[in-house]
């Protein structure tokens, strides 16, 4: 299947999802990452600002805020900044985001932990995102453990994948965590 039929699948499932869904998945996904290594050995981690077709993010970020050092992406240009997260200093930002505001920017190599969204994920760690590749430039420059969270649904066998994709080190959904195993790379 192609990437763009994928987009309009998945896309068509979320639809579908109840609000009381919706709130159960995302309890289920971030009640297994917080139980990972990867989690409780972090203390600076990158996580997304939900949209509403998104695993919400936004409880799990209130509940840890005080203990860890959350930041969050900002659309700049064609990349993503990194900024501290303070829930009074969001804006409404590019594609309808709410990013941080501020001149504080992180360097990614400051990162040990990424919480990524994506549109689907396949059992080998492989990702969709939405086509517009701000992960994989900000992913190919880091070190840190990406974690993949999403929909049962929203996890396949396979996925179309290129060379400038940057695969998970785990995926976590619902009902599944998988650990990816990966080559040492060379």
């Amino acid at each position: 299947m192609e990437k763009k039929e994928i987009r309009r699948k998945i896309k068509a499932l979320r639809t579908m999802l109840t609000e009381m869904e919706r709130e159960a998945a995302a309890q289920q996904v971030f009640a297994r990452l917080e139980a990972t290594a990867a989690f409780q050995m972090a203390d600076r981690i990158l996580m997304y600002h939900s949209l509403p077709d998104e695993l919400s993010t936004i409880s799990f970020l209130r509940k840890w805020k005080d203990i860890k050092s959350f930041f969050l992406p900002r659309v700049n240009g064609v990349n993503l900044d990194i900024l501290p997260y303070d829930e009074t200093r969001l804006e409404l930002g590019s594609f309808h985001i709410e990013e941080p505001q501020g001149e504080t920017t992180v360097d990614p190599s400051e990162i040990e932990l990424i919480v990524v969204p994506a549109v689907a994920y396949d059992r080998a760690g492989n990702r969709l995102g939405r086509g517009k590749g701000f992960y994989d430039r900000l992913l190919s420059t880091t070190r840190a453990s990406k974690i993949g969270v999403g929909y049962e649904f929203q996890l396949l066998d396979s996925l179309p994948a290129e060379e400038h994709d940057v695969p998970m080190d785990m995926i976590i959904t619902q009902n599944t965590t998988i650990v990816v195993r990966k080559n040492p790379r060379k």
